[in-house]
């Protein structure tokens, strides 16, 4: 979770929410990513579909059993289908997300009887972390979009 933690923040440092994400086989890391959706002009590229994608062009194979996705908020639900198709054995997340959280703060994606494939998962690994890197990256811009009101007023 330390490494998704330094991904989220170079997220951060592009001014992208602070997400980041790992695809891990044992000792080995798959693929690994950060949220890019606003620089790379795609609203798919979240940090565990980068992780994903990644992994996934290494094993050349778009299943990817045995696998961990750590990560540093709970996916949303478009990053849980994604987590489900790739047959990723389970999901470690940081801190869940109260309005966009599909695993565990809203759907229970990963509980649905339909799905053909269990993901097992655990959520509030360094969760005090993570919080603290989003609820910073929110502050200061809300202090920015302060700053421009005041000086076109």
């Amino acid at each position: 979770m330390a490494r998704a933690l330094e991904l989220a923040a170079k997220a951060a440092e592009i001014d992208e929410v602070p997400v980041g994400a790992l695809v891990v086989r044992g000792d080995h890391v798959l693929g690994e990513g950060y949220n890019e959706p606003i620089s790379s002009h795609d609203p798919t590229a979240h940090a565990e579909i980068i992780a994903i994608r990644q992994a996934a062009q290494l094993q050349e194979n778009y299943r990817l059993p045995g696998s961990t996705l750590y990560v540093t908020i709970e996916p949303c639900a478009m990053c849980a289908g994604a987590i489900v198709h790739s047959r990723i054995e389970r999901v470690v997340f940081a801190a869940t997300e109260p309005k966009a959280g599909a695993v565990c703060s809203h759907l229970h994606f990963f509980d649905q009887p339909q799905l053909n494939h269990v993901t097992a998962w655990t959520g509030g690994v360094m969760a005090e972390q993570a919080t603290d890197l989003i609820q910073a990256f929110f502050a200061r811009r809300r202090q920015e979009k302060k700053q421009a009101r005041q000086q076109n007023s």
